[in-house]
Formats: C-alpha cells, sequence, structure tokens
C-alpha cells in the first residue's frame, strides 16, 4: 500500500469515543463519594491516632511559625500538669465540661437570651471545641470552620475520655507568642515546672486563654490579677463539676 493510500486508510479510523455522560456522572459521583468518605473517616481516624499519640504540631503553631512569633512547645503528660491549673481553665472557660457532650447548651441559652436582653453577643464555646479548633483548623470566625469545630467536637467527644481532652487542650493551648502548652507557659511566665505551678499562677494562666497574645500570665495588670482571683473563687465553688479532672493530673 502506498503513502496515499495510507494516509486515506488513517482518515477513515474512528476517533476514541468521548465518555459518555452517563460515564461521566458515575465518575462525578464516585469522586464525590470519594470525598464524602474522606470528610467523615479521615478525622475519626486521627482523632483515634491523637487518643494514643500525642499530636506534634497543629495549624495555629504553624501559621504563628510563619508568622514569626517562634515555636517553644514540650509536650508533657497529665501527671506532669499541676491540677490546679486543669481546675482553673475549666472554672475560666468551661464550668460544666466534666458533664456535657460536646456543647453546653445551657449555656449557649444563657448566651442568647443575654443577646436577646440587649447584652453583647458572647461565644459559649466548650473546651472540647476549642481542643477541635487548636488541634485541626485555623484561627478565624467564619461558618465553615464553626461548622468543621461542631464535627469534630462530636467525634472527639464519642472518642476521647475527658481526660484525654483536657490534657490535650492543655498541651496545646496559646499561652504567649510562640508558646503553647503547659509546661511552656510555666517555664516562660513563671519559671517553674507545669507540674509545680500554684493557685494563683494557674489563675493567671487561665485568664490570659481568651487573648494569649496580648496578655502575659507572668506581667499581668491589676485587671488580670482581679479576673484570676475570681477563677480561684470560683474554683472553690464548682465541687463536684470538677470530678473529671482529679486524677490523672499532678495534685501536691
Amino acid at each position: 500500500m502506498g503513502p496515499m493510500m495510507a494516509r486515506r486508510a488513517g482518515r477513515g479510523r474512528s476517533r476514541p469515543a468521548r465518555p459518555a455522560p452517563n460515564r461521566l456522572l458515575r465518575r462525578l459521583r464516585r469522586w464525590l463519594f470519594y470525598l464524602l468518605a474522606g470528610v467523615l473517616v479521615g478525622p475519626a481516624f486521627l482523632i483515634l491516632v491523637f487518643r494514643v499519640i500525642d499530636p506534634p504540631v497543629t495549624p495555629l503553631m504553624l501559621i504563628r511559625l510563619i508568622e514569626g512569633h517562634g515555636h517553644d512547645h514540650d509536650w508533657v503528660p497529665a501527671d506532669a500538669i499541676a491540677g490546679h491549673l486543669a481546675d482553673a481553665v475549666i472554672a475560666a472557660e468551661d464550668n460544666r465540661f466534666c458533664e456535657h457532650g460536646g456543647v453546653d447548651w445551657q449555656a449557649v441559652g444563657e448566651a442568647w437570651r443575654d443577646w436577646q436582653g440587649g447584652e453583647r453577643l458572647r461565644g459559649a464555646s466548650t473546651i472540647t471545641m476549642q481542643t477541635a479548633k487548636n488541634l485541626f483548623l485555623w484561627p478565624d470566625r467564619g461558618w465553615l470552620r464553626k461548622a468543621l469545630e461542631a464535627w469534630l467536637t462530636v467525634q472527639i467527644e464519642l472518642l476521647w475520655p475527658k481526660q484525654r481532652i483536657l490534657e490535650v487542650y492543655l498541651n496545646i493551648a496559646e499561652w504567649g507568642p510562640g508558646i503553647y502548652g503547659a509546661e511552656a507557659a510555666a517555664r516562660r511566665h513563671f519559671g517553674r515546672e507545669a507540674a509545680t505551678l500554684t493557685l494563683g499562677e494557674a489563675g493567671l494562666l487561665a485568664t490570659a486563654l481568651p487573648n494569649p497574645l496580648g496578655r502575659a500570665a507572668g506581667q499581668p495588670n491589676s485587671a488580670h490579677v482581679r479576673s484570676a482571683n475570681r477563677i480561684v473563687r470560683r474554683i472553690a465553688s464548682l465541687g463536684p463539676l470538677l470530678a473529671c479532672a482529679q486524677e490523672g493530673f499532678a495534685r501536691r
């Protein structure tokens, strides 16, 4: 067959058929299934891993590092963290932490009623919610992050005991520019180990949690000292609400 005949024969060959619309739809459904499975199963897998393995880094730590804040983080087990700090954080951030299932609906209702009464709308974020945000998400107040936070909160409450939630939170919380966790915070602000924190020092650290970049626990102003004293007094009134923090932490 000559060159001309070969070219004509080649032109007569049919091109590969394009995928039919229903085939494309099947592919799209398959990828959506994989994406949904990843969203549903992926976080649960990581949460199970972090139940027994201490998370080495968080998104917030990486963001702050890029911003130039440094990275001072020394993970310690719960028995190397003063029980005073566990009590103070519950008293300051989430009084019903030991009782609720991740969302404190009573606090949500109180915040809603206060807002309807003309007060500024305040958050009702629990320690579990803050753990979910700090461990997996980014610092933002958008609805997407809030939705993801809620989904992660439910899973953490189902897969971790309360003591593990508190242990992880106290080890990844931000306590100053580039300062993460109770051990780094205790050393930087008070020159001591986290296990030896006094009740007053624990109150000052708890006071700094809402604004760790603007409040230095080791150099408090008079307003922060008053807030810390209120937290210390509240601890005495919580009683059984601190039950889940009574074992595992350093009690001296």
